[in-house]
C-alpha cells in the first residue's frame, strides 16, 4: 500500500469516455439516477474510474476506496489517503492523485466557444492587453489554454470560479501559478496529449520533477 505521508508520488490518469463503466458505491448510483441520461452517465464514468485508478495506486478494491465525490463538491479521500482531483470533458476523463493538495483540468484543445466574451468577462486588464493583438483562432488557443491552467489553480485553491479566476496568473519561466491577491503559489504544469489541453497545480515543494501520466487507457479511441 502506498504511504501518502511519506511518498512524493504524483499520480496521474486519462480515460476515454467510452470506456466500459466501472463498478461505484450504491451512494453514487443513487446520485446517478437524479440526472439526465448523459449526465448520469458521465457521473458514474468518471466516479467508477477515480476508483478504478486509486484501486491501482492502493492495492485496494475499487469499492473500498474511501472516496466522498458528491455532486458539484470537490472529491475528498479519508485522512491518510491523499488528494484526489479529476476533470472531464465530452470524451475524455483525468485524475490526479497526491499526498498533498492537487487540482486538474482537461479540454479538448479544438473546443468551440465565444473567446471574446470569455476574454471579457474572466480575464484581468493585464490578461486582456496581452491578448489584444492576436486573431480569432490563436485567441481561442490561448484562451483555452489560460483556462485550464486557471482552473487546474483553483482546484487546488478550492476557490471560486468568479472570485479567484482573474487573480490567478502563471509564470512560464518558473512553472508557478500565482494568486496575485492571496499570495498562493503552487506548481503548473501543462501537458498537451493529441486533442487534449491538460493543467496539474500541485505542491512544488514535495514534487520537485514534472509529472507525467503514469497511464493512458485510450485504446480504440480512434
Amino acid at each position: 500500500m502506498v504511504d501518502a505521508r511519506e511518498t512524493s508520488l504524483l499520480a496521474l490518469w486519462f480515460f476515454p469516455m467510452q470506456a466500459p463503466l466501472k463498478p461505484i458505491t450504491q451512494k453514487e448510483a443513487r446520485y446517478a439516477e437524479q440526472f439526465s441520461t448523459k449526465r448520469s452517465m458521465q457521473f458514474h464514468h468518471s466516479r467508477g474510474y477515480v476508483r478504478e485508478a486509486l484501486s491501482e495506486l492502493w492495492k485496494v478494491p475499487a469499492l473500498e476506496i474511501p472516496l466522498q465525490a458528491a455532486p458539484g463538491k470537490a472529491p475528498k479521500l479519508a485522512k491518510g489517503w491523499g488528494n484526489v482531483s479529476f476533470s472531464h470533458c465530452s470524451d475524455g476523463l483525468f485524475i490526479g492523485w497526491s499526498p498533498k493538495r492537487i487540482g486538474v483540468d482537461l479540454e479538448r484543445a479544438d473546443r468551440c466557444f465565444k473567446a471574446e466574451q470569455v476574454t471579457k468577462r474572466y480575464f484581468s486588464e493585464q490578461e486582456k492587453k496581452d491578448l489584444s493583438h492576436l486573431n480569432q483562432e490563436e485567441l481561442r488557443a490561448a484562451v483555452l489554454q489560460k483556462w485550464v491552467i486557471k482552473e487546474a489553480a483553483i482546484k487546488w485553491q478550492r476557490g471560486k470560479l468568479a472570485a479567484d479566476f482573474s487573480k490567478w496568473s502563471f509564470c512560464e519561466k518558473s512553472h508557478l501559478a500565482i494568486h496575485q491577491s492571496l499570495g498562493h503559489k503552487v506548481g503548473l504544469h501543462r501537458i498537451q496529449f493529441n486533442s487534449w489541453y491538460m493543467a496539474v497545480a500541485f505542491d512544488k515543494k514535495i514534487h520537485t520533477n514534472p509529472p507525467i501520466i503514469c497511464k493512458f487507457n485510450i485504446k480504440n479511441t480512434y
